[in-house]
């Protein structure tokens, strides 16, 4: 199994309800994947970190292999999800991808 770990940190302008709306709606769209994509086993995105947290929000995703994960992010149903409700909002990302 392969993981796919992403971390986000969002655009300082998203507060209030609008950051939390940003979030619910990238939440919605990135774990409805599951079941649509080929060799996505599992989505979860995490939207309420800690204070401690240095990230906005983050992405666990399980692939059945990593020939999954390429195919994966170029899915256009992913691409679609990542273009309408992650990268218009996005400062920065950061990846993490490992054999589990």
């Amino acid at each position: 199994m392969v993981r796919h770990i992403v971390i986000w940190k969002l655009k300082e302008e998203l507060t209030g309800d609008r950051l939390t709306l940003v979030k619910q709606n990238a939440r919605k769209a990135l774990e409805s994947l599951v079941g649509q994509i080929p060799g996505l086993l599992s989505a979860t995105v995490q939207i309420e970190g800690l204070a401690s947290s240095n990230g906005d929000m983050m992405l666990d995703t399980a692939f059945a292999d990593e020939a999954a994960l390429l195919q994966y992010q170029k899915h256009p149903l992913h691409q679609a999800a990542a273009d309408t409700y992650v990268r218009p909002y996005t400062h920065a990302r950061m990846c993490m991808d490992f054999v589990e």
